[in-house]
């Protein structure tokens, strides 16, 4: 659209019509051609044709076309903005800086072009080159903005230096200096500049003269942002310890605003530093540059005392002053001396907070955060004394006393909310419990009547009485109850009903779902969520732990390119923001972008979904639509390449994005954050090994001349064996790690992390299976190499492929698979979702064997071959063959009847699923609807025969490719 011209009626109709705009590629080449045919000189027209075919999948041609013209170093804005264009798609920024460095050399005078050229640098970070290309153009046209591109890029070079000292000897000085000129020459004219003067003077970690800057005559552009001056000194007054100023300068904002609640914190913090450091006032002189410094608990205590009389005159309710009492009283605990400055009991002023403000939303997190002001022993009163006070009526004596209005609603759902937190409802027995929940979803379904009026977008009022109650139910679930889980969901899918848009009901679901190892309803509900940007990688992982694992292959590869394509972009995306930055002077906010998009290409979650995506390929692909090395060749593997960087992973899972009204020692902790980190490291470890591993196996697949080691090392593939070998050792020490990690027993909290598949990978056999598989492509390699006669390797591979080893490995995993997905007991349902864990296990296992059978039946044929041969020249019929050849077939012929076997297994799952009456079973509880009962029975139901389906296909075509192995 940028690209305007009236060359001739062919390029005018290509141009009009927006063909390359529309998607109609074929037709955008079509007038790129005939056009050629009467300009063969036209640059651009080559351009947009190269753009045509790069859109449909022509990469190599559209190259060769879009070089043949930047060879010709054009000049032309259409060609070259059309060749950035194309460049992007390409995923080539570096090609554009070379497109504009030329268009500089030949139009040097041109701003344009050499502004081009510096966003061009920027996206790929080229800071040295932008630092250049910046003063290049300042001494073209001297503007400031380009003045401080050069001198922003010399930050991005001290950021990006390895050496700190480097960084702070030679790049940040070097960009001090050049900002001094200016300001010396009264040259400053924007606030983004001194903002990147205050940047540098921070970096070199000098905080006075920073201070000095922004307290003088520059610091007064510093206008866009509320208190953005204030705040500056405010850092620098910490970073000097100067707590006389930090004191009065946060009592002097807090007397502009005493709802400011983190200048009580900084308040608070320098008047505590005062009183450590015996600091006292001058006598004549003035405290500070800022003003009175309050040095006194005395002061401190007075200070929110005025703060409390002057909110009860303001016009609107003030909730800071009344919390700051309650932190005080805090760190006075905590230092022995609260009861010296009488400021009140906690629990009254409290009580007396929550009258003031128990019906907003904010009452229970305020108040989440002093709870552990009250003694234990007070919480059932304390409890009690805020029920005393909300208005509820009951319309019969034994009937549950209702809210009248959304307000008392509020205020009693505040008070449940702190029953959870404070411990009541854990330690209360199952019929407690029970009768809780009943009463709960009572509350909450009277609270629907508030909410008639609310938009489908907007949550209901009495919302979380629901999703307490089904924490409730989980609890239960933990304690062994084996219905409640099926009531959470009965609940969960209610409440979604008249809240569709309440992520926390679709969350819940979701993991409740998949730890009953149904998948099918989660796609719709992880994509009703309607996750942006960042939430890929922060929540991604409550979709992507188990798409592949219960055996939802063709949901699997969606989830996973979903989030594939997010991090993909990220990269591009930033640089856009970067350049962004550039133009519009955020200078600040350039080294976030970088922070942002390397924080994003260490994430854990990126490492992992990447890795299941390939492994995931590999088994719907390799040896079915393609051959194994071709879909290794496709997907860029390489086994002696590890992009993993394992120093630096980054876990970017939001773990608390479930709420959570547990005490604090049974809510998720850093403890249990820190171990899952460890334990998703170590299984994202195996993994890759094991694709490695896996994409090596081609490597070796062709003959090796015997005792020939100068043409063996020659043609690399002895380096190949040894990186096999390699691999298989880092394996093994993954696979130890793994085991001495599960032997902690460690149980997360329901709602925290979900565990890994490694405990199921140990306990079915399907590590054992595969790393003696992995053993034999090893041992097999030697036999290759040195022939039949060496008799280690060749007892060894004997042993391996004999019937015996065969069984004791993979009839034990298929032993683990056996047994109904759903069984009906005394009218309650439980399910065995490992099963469909282990079976694609299984399949995956049956996989590599046959990737590893197939290398080892292109080393035996050719033996197998030669043998036949000297048999027919020397006549001898009664010469027996080796028995690996007879032992081998034995194997083929196992694997393929236990496949057989396990496919008759899924097919009576299958009758089985589809013959089971869910819906004539009782209702699961008197407090659950009917129809929502039996919408989660039929999901589960649907989702188990979706994947034994999905499965039992993918076997098949497995079973097929083991029939065609034969010597």
């Amino acid at each position: 659209r940028q690209i305007r011209g009236s060359v001739s009626s062919p390029f005018s109709l290509l141009l009009r019509d927006n063909y390359l705009d529309n998607g109609n590629n074929k037709m955008a080449i079509q007038q790129a051609d005939k056009l050629l045919k009467k300009h063969k000189d036209l640059h651009c027209a080559k351009v947009l044709k190269a753009i045509g075919l790069q859109r449909t999948g022509k990469q190599d041609e559209a190259y060769a076309l879009a070089q043949e013209v930047a060879a010709l170093e054009p000049t032309d804005d259409n060609s070259l903005q059309a060749l950035t264009i194309l460049y992007r798609e390409m995923h080539r920024p570096e090609l554009v800086t070379k497109l504009y460095e030329a268009a500089v050399k030949k139009v040097p005078n041109s701003e344009e072009y050499h502004s081009h050229l510096f966003m061009a640098y920027a996206r790929v970070g080229e800071y040295k080159k932008m630092q250049q290309a910046g003063m290049a153009l300042y001494k073209i046209v001297p503007k400031n903005p380009y003045y401080f591109w050069s001198v922003m890029s010399l930050i991005m070079q001290s950021i990006s230096a390895q050496d700190e000292n480097l960084s702070k000897t030679m790049f940040l000085p070097l960009a001090e200096r050049m900002v001094e000129k200016m300001v010396k020459e009264d040259k400053i004219e924007a606030e983004a500049e001194v903002e990147l003067y205050y940047m540098i003077l921070e970096r070199l970690e000098k905080y006075k003269e920073a201070l000095d800057v922004v307290r003088g005559k520059l610091g007064e552009k510093l206008t866009s942002e509320l208190q953005s001056r204030e705040n500056k000194c405010m850092a620098m007054y910490k970073k000097l310890r100067r707590w006389p100023e930090c004191n009065a300068l946060a009592r002097r904002l807090l007397l502009k605003n005493s709802d400011d609640w983190q200048f009580y914190i900084t308040y608070f913090d320098s008047v505590f530093q005062l009183i450590d450091e015996s600091w006292t006032p001058p006598a004549e002189e003035e405290h500070s540059l800022e003003g009175e410094v309050h040095c006194s608990i005395e002061q401190a205590v007075k200070f929110i005392e005025e703060r409390i009389t002057e909110e009860s005159k303001s016009s609107r309710p003030l909730r800071g002053p009344y919390l700051a009492k309650l932190e005080l009283i805090r760190r006075l605990r905590h230092r022995g001396c609260n009861n010296e400055y009488k400021l009140g009991d906690p629990e009254e002023l409290m009580f007396q907070y929550f009258k003031k403000f128990g019906d907003k939303p904010c009452c229970f997190t305020d108040l989440k955060v002093f709870v552990d002001l009250l003694p234990p022993s007070q919480y059932t009163k304390f409890i009690r004394q805020l029920l005393d006070v909300i208005p509820l009526s009951a319309a019969a004596e034994n009937e549950v006393a209702l809210p009248g209005d959304i307000k008392a609603l509020q205020q009693h759902l505040c008070v449940v909310q702190l029953s959870r937190l404070l411990g009541i409802y854990h330690a209360m027995e199952k019929k407690q419990k029970l009768a809780v929940v009943r009463e709960l979803m009572l509350r909450y379904r009277h609270g629907l009547e508030f909410g008639k009026s609310c938009l489908k977008t907007e949550l209901q009022f009495s919302d979380y009485y629901c999703l307490l109650a089904v924490h409730l139910l989980l609890d239960l679930w933990l304690e062994g109850e084996e219905a409640a889980v099926w009531q959470c969901l009965t609940l969960l899918e209610e409440g979604l009903s008249h809240s569709p848009s309440n992520a926390q009901f679709k969350l819940l679901l979701i993991r409740i779902y998949c730890r009953l190892g149904a998948f099918e309803p989660v796609s719709e509900l992880y994509s009703s969520l309607d996750a942006k940007h960042i939430q890929h990688d922060t929540i991604g992982y409550l979709l992507t732990r188990y798409a592949g694992s219960l055996g939802h292959y063709t949901a699997a590869s969606q989830s996973c390119n979903f989030a594939l394509r997010f991090f993909h972009s990220n990269q591009k995306d930033t640089s856009e923001y970067i350049i962004q930055a550039y133009k519009y002077g955020a200078f600040e906010k350039i080294p976030e972008f970088i922070a942002f998009r390397n924080r994003l290409n260490s994430s854990l979650h990126f490492a992992q979904v990447r890795t299941e995506r390939m492994l995931l390929d590999l088994l719907l692909e390799a040896n079915i639509s393609s051959s194994l090395e071709e879909s290794i060749k496709s997907m860029s593997l390489s086994p002696e390449e590890d992009d993993i960087p394992w120093k630096d992973l980054r876990d970017n899972r939001d773990l608390t994005v479930l709420f959570s009204w547990d005490p604090k020692d049974r809510d998720i902790s850093e403890e249990h954050r820190k171990l899952s980190l460890e334990e998703e490291t170590l299984w994202l470890r195996i993994r890759s090994l094991t694709l490695r591993l896996v994409s090596g196996l081609p490597t070796l697949s062709h003959t090796i001349q015997p005792k020939n080691s100068e043409k063996t090392a020659e043609n690399g593939v002895s380096s190949k064996i040894d990186t096999i070998r390699a691999l298989l050792q880092q394996l093994e020490a993954a696979v130890d790690s793994g085991k001495k990690f599960l032997e902690q027993k460690i149980q997360y909290p329901v709602l925290g992390p979900p565990p890994t598949r490694m405990a199921g990978f140990f306990s079915n056999g399907s590590c054992q299976c595969q790393t003696s598989l992995f053993y034999l492509v090893s041992d097999i390699y030697e036999l290759d190499t040195n022939g039949l006669g060496k008799k280690c390797t060749f007892k060894m591979i004997c042993f391996i492929l004999s019937k015996a080893f065969f069984l004791f490995s993979f009839s034990d995993l298929f032993n683990k698979c056996k047994g109904d997905l759903i069984e009906v007991r005394d009218g309650t349902l439980k399910t065995h979702p490992n099963l469909l864990e282990n079976l694609v296990f299984f399949v995956e296992t049956i996989s590599i064997a046959l990737w590893v059978l197939s290398y080892c039946d292109s080393v035996l044929r050719p033996f197998k071959s030669n043998l036949q041969k000297k048999k027919k020249k020397k006549k001898e019929s009664s010469v027996a063959m080796p028995p690996v050849f007879t032992h081998f077939l034995d194997y083929v012929t196992e694997l393929q009847t236990l496949t057989s076997n396990v496919i008759d297994h899924i097919k009576g799952l299958e009758i089985i699923l589809t013959a089971l009456k869910l819906e004539e079973l009782d209702s699961l509880c008197k407090y659950c609807e009917k129809k929502f009962t039996k919408t989660v029975q039929g999901k589960v139901q649907s989702s188990y025969h979706h994947s034994v389906q999905e499965i039992g296909e993918l076997l098949k075509k497995r079973l097929d490719t083991i029939k065609k192995l034969k010597i």
